[in-house]
């Protein structure tokens, strides 16, 4: 452990023996640490600050997952881009202009260029790029984050740079060698997010859904997490020459309320000839959600609520004010559509 950088490096048995000089200096960090019950009010730790809206803040663990090509870049890139230059990320405004180091781990570095330009011809000067093609290129390295000894250098590499946000682009290519769907292998890297975390540096990983639409991998990485963002298909694709189009939507949110953060539908629009993306979003209620799964052929409670990422009694509730509408009715345990409007 290095007493500055708090950077875990594994140590042989001899060195080990070798820090435990350290000893003293620890007896005296463990007694500035430690109180009596009757002095914890008097306790105080900075506020974790709010970087987007009122769902992410310094330190958060978030998650944007979906399946492939469905558009999770478009939408990671313009947030990091967002927070550093500041403006607003759909409905959520940015609260402070941050430093955002984007690490990319998949797509090519002219993919990436041409995306960061055609959200503006001005460059945002508080978004940074560790790509991985230019990695290799100017050092024969290849970025593995399930290495320890890597995963301490880039924290130290933040922490230099004053890093506020950390965008990791994908979990699949940056994290080698784990087994997605061994939670005991997650423990590899969750230390080092509790000192990003600690360090006030906020971590949103990038990952692809499983062919039953979850989050691929172990859901030992979601207790950990602040919130999840799912990406969906939009149901009217529309006319699009290149771009993206999806609903984005919380599975889980610790910071802020359902009604703080409804689903939303984007379209990043990028016009054959033109340089310049036009992003697009509007508001979806939970009700429209709903009926649209039911109109894709989902009748189930329980599929109905995997999908949607809430609880059965709150689909239920949707179901009844459906039935009141007239548009819905039971079949057995199943839904069906009456034909109505």
């Amino acid at each position: 452990m290095n007493p500055q950088n708090n950077i875990y490096i594994p140590k042989s048995p001899q060195s080990v023996a070798e820090t435990m000089g350290l000893k003293p200096q620890w007896l005296e960090y463990l007694g500035k640490a430690t109180c009596p019950a009757s002095g914890l009010v008097n306790l105080t730790v900075p506020k974790r600050e709010k970087i987007l809206g009122e769902w992410f803040m310094q330190g958060d663990l978030g998650f944007i997952f979906g399946p492939r090509g469905l558009g999770k870049t478009w939408l990671s890139l313009y947030l990091g881009r967002q927070c550093a230059q500041g403006g607003n990320v759909g409905d959520w405004p940015v609260h402070k202009s941050c430093r955002v180091l984007y690490v990319d781990g998949e797509m090519s570095l002219d993919s990436i260029r041409e995306r960061d330009v055609s959200f503006s011809t001005k460059p945002a000067d508080g978004i940074f790029y560790l790509q991985h093609e230019v990695l290799f290129h100017l050092t024969g390295k290849v970025l593995n984050l399930s290495n320890p000894i890597v995963q301490g250098a880039l924290l130290e590499k933040c922490q230099e740079d004053k890093i506020e946000v950390l965008i990791l682009d994908n979990l699949s290519c940056l994290f080698t060698g784990i087994r997605e769907n061994d939670a005991d292998a997650w423990e590899l890297v969750l230390p080092w997010l509790l000192d990003l975390r600690r360090n006030r540096i906020a971590v949103v990983f990038i990952a692809h859904a499983g062919r039953n639409g979850y989050m691929r991998g172990t859901s030992r990485r979601e207790d950990a997490a602040f919130w999840i963002i799912q990406l969906t298909a939009a149901k009217d694709d529309g006319e699009m020459q290149s771009g993206a189009r999806f609903v984005a939507r919380f599975v889980k949110n610790r910071n802020a309320t359902e009604a703080d953060c409804p689903p939303l539908e984007w379209h990043f629009n990028l016009p054959k000839g033109e340089t310049l993306c036009r992003v697009n979003w509007k508001k979806i209620s939970t009700t429209q959600i709903f009926r649209e799964l039911i109109e894709d052929g989902l009748t189930n409670c329980k599929d109905i609520a995997e999908e949607m990422g809430i609880t059965k009694g709150q689909v239920s509730k949707l179901a009844t004010k459906a039935f009141a509408d007239g548009w819905l009715k039971k079949n057995g345990r199943d839904y069906e559509r009456t034909g109505h409007a």
